[in-house]
């Protein structure tokens, strides 16, 4: 048995030490102005530091229990790691995986016609609206804490899958095989692991064109909060079935430690730059993005998904913005869709890009919560105050904070037939000008049973046993 001042021991607290330290220099990016956090405020503090814990979370299930041979699906982001403007709609999921080998997904659906554009059972368990499945070949978003990270060609996406495709049989189960390359033969769902890019890497010019991904992910889509359950998803690598890993050792453990620590602080320093350059969430910046910044009050250019917006769901078009509100002000978006897209919904974030509070608040809304006036557009109403109009977003208090609609299309329409979206401040008192005539009333009581199915419902999605 090892015993003081062993090697072991030595390395092992040294490792413990470099992960502190990385937490230290994590914790920095809540209240050092060069490291770009959002304005000091005694609230922005505060969540700064949950904020901050909720990274401490994933990292410790990531830098611990991530292992290609033996993989299982985790949460990504959930009701406590919340970042990055995370849809309040979302699961979304990951699991480590060795791209040279091939894997075995599995999963059951409830009753699944959406998926083909159909209507559903009047009544019964509904699968998810909409769920996705990505490989990829690099970093996860944030993790290098470098912004030079979403260099083109440092990421490559080498397959994807979603609903619109996905073979079901008839007792809602459904297989999905992970491959470098599709069998002979092979016609079930498939999504390839490898992909042949034609371009140099950028920083290693000796890097073969063979990318192999080293991560699956996705999203489940929740729709209809009353009806819709999550999909449990199960993972295998192929040949490894029941196959222990080696004995835990002290190289490992502190190889661990310190990839706990650098997650961290990765993740911190990238967002806090992300936002504060990248998408000019406080003005322009030198490196900003011309069209893709944040406007106050108003939205940027809609764009789809790629390396250089952060990367996001691929089949996604997103916009942004940021409110800023007094207390006796609102803004009134308008969602104009000329394309009905697979999905749509609208969440508000923190400027940490904490979702706000999604389960016992209305802080997001999607397409069938939102009610849709005469003439097809999705009004929304956002203030910090009830209004008592249907399509209302809680600010919580919060003066500033993130505006973000998302459009999913399985296939991308032309650029002409993209949604279009606008806001417009108006005094809280004149809401009512800025909405049809007709819009209904939404009592007290109807925004608590509306909050109760919401709370209900986010219980069950992350449910942990």
């Amino acid at each position: 048995m090892a015993g003081e001042g062993t090697d072991s021991q030595k390395d092992l607290r040294a490792a413990w030490d470099d992960l502190i330290e990385s937490l230290q220099q994590a914790r920095d990016a809540i209240d050092q102005p060069g490291l770009m956090p959002p304005p000091s405020s005694d609230r922005n503090l505060a969540e700064g530091y949950r904020y901050l814990m909720g990274f401490v979370h994933s990292a410790v299930e990531r830098a611990f229990h991530e292992d290609p041979d033996r993989p299982s699906f985790r949460n990504a982001l959930s009701v406590v790691n919340r970042a990055t403007i995370d849809n309040a709609d979302a699961i979304y999921f990951f699991a480590p995986i060795d791209g040279s080998a091939c894997y075995r997904v599995r999963g059951e659906v409830g009753d699944h016609r959406v998926w083909r554009g159909e209507e559903p059972a009047a009544s019964g368990r509904l699968a998810p609206h909409y769920l996705i499945f990505e490989t990829s070949a690099g970093v996860l978003a944030g993790d290098s804490g470098d912004l030079r990270e979403l260099t083109p060609g440092l990421k490559t996406q080498t397959g994807r899958l979603d609903s619109s495709s996905i073979q079901v049989d008839e007792d809602g189960r459904f297989e999905i095989l992970l491959a470098p390359e599709r069998p002979a033969g092979h016609t079930g769902n498939f999504i390839s692991t490898r992909k042949v890019v034609g371009k140099p890497h950028p920083t290693d010019p000796d890097m073969g064109p063979e990318r192999h991904a080293n991560y699956v992910s996705g999203r489940q889509l929740f729709n209809d909060w009353e009806r819709e359950e999550a999909i449990h998803l199960e993972i295998e690598q192929l040949g490894a079935e029941g196959r222990a890993a080696p004995p835990y050792g002290p190289e490992q453990a502190a190889a661990e430690l310190r990839r706990c620590g650098e997650l961290v602080r990765g993740q911190m320093h990238f967002w806090n730059a992300f936002w504060t350059i990248l998408m000019g969430t406080y003005g322009h910046r030198e490196g900003g993005i011309p069209g893709v910044e944040f406007p106050r009050n108003a939205f940027n250019t809609i764009n789809a998904a790629s390396g250089a917006t952060g990367g996001g769901m691929s089949t996604n078009l997103y916009a942004g913005g940021v409110f800023e509100l007094a207390p006796d002000e609102a803004l009134i978006v308008e969602n104009h869709i000329p394309t009905r897209p697979q999905y749509v919904g609208f969440q508000l974030g923190n400027l940490w890009g904490e979702s706000m509070e999604y389960a016992h608040r209305v802080g997001s809304l999607n397409g069938a919560q939102s009610e849709v006036d005469p003439d097809g557009v999705i009004r929304l109403v956002v203030s910090h105050r009830d209004p008592g109009v249907p399509n209302w977003l809680d600010t919580s208090g919060h003066a500033e904070g993130f505006l973000t609609p998302r459009w999913a299309y399985s296939e991308t329409p032309p650029s002409e037939d993209w949604p279009s979206i606008s806001a417009t401040r108006v005094p809280f008192d004149e809401i009512r000008k800025h909405l049809p005539e007709g819009t209904r009333a939404v009592s007290a009581e109807q925004r608590r049973e509306q909050i109760a199915i919401r709370q209900r419902h986010v219980q069950r999605r992350f449910r942990v046993f």
